[in-house]
């Protein structure tokens, strides 16, 4: 088993001396190694040796928090494949061919929905026809239930937008759209 060093440190050198010296002569025979640890541990303030590594453990963690993960770089290459779906507009022209691209177009209809409480089937279809061009909302309503973007009741009456943080691509497109269908 590989030994770790553990650095001591005692706030006061006479303070530590003085322990020792009692805890030494309050015995009969020679200590052991591990009450010997645990004598400079309740000398430097600690409850026993155990006591003392895991207060160490715990503030070298703290002294290097996890830093998040750095998100993924946008795929501009798949955006731009995203977008010619919307032809220039907030309104998806045809049904991508791509599974990768679907989702994209799907995070963008998914934008359109209003966040917040429970909306009948009707609403969520003149959202769905509303930016769709190419005349199936049904199958855009199914793929964001599919997809986890949406919920919907077992009798399929109300629906609710899932909230999510969409992925780095799906928000480059979700602006590059939403700018299109401003300036129209």
């Amino acid at each position: 088993m590989s030994r770790i060093i553990q650095a001591y440190e005692a706030p006061d050198l006479s303070a530590l001396a003085r322990i020792l010296k009692r805890e030494l002569d309050a015995r009969d025979e020679k200590p052991g190694h591990v009450e010997i640890l645990n004598m400079l541990a309740k000398a430097a303030g600690f409850r026993n040796y155990q006591h003392l590594k895991a207060s160490r453990a715990a503030k070298e963690r703290l002294s290097n928090p996890v830093l998040p993960e750095p998100e993924p770089a946008v795929d501009f290459r798949r955006v731009e494949l995203a977008a010619r779906c919307f032809a220039g507009t907030d309104c998806l022209v045809r049904w991508p061919g791509k599974l990768s691209l679907q989702q994209l177009a799907l995070w963008v209809l998914w934008s359109f929905i209003p966040a917040g409480g429970d909306m009948p089937e009707k609403s969520i279809n003149d959202v769905l026809k509303r930016h769709n061009g190419f005349g199936d909302h049904v199958l855009l309503r199914r793929e964001l239930v599919n997809m986890g973007l949406m919920t919907r009741t077992r009798d399929c009456r109300l629906y609710r937008r899932v909230e999510k943080k969409p992925p780095p691509d799906a928000r480059q497109l979700i602006r590059l759209v939403t700018a299109n269908g401003r300036r129209d």
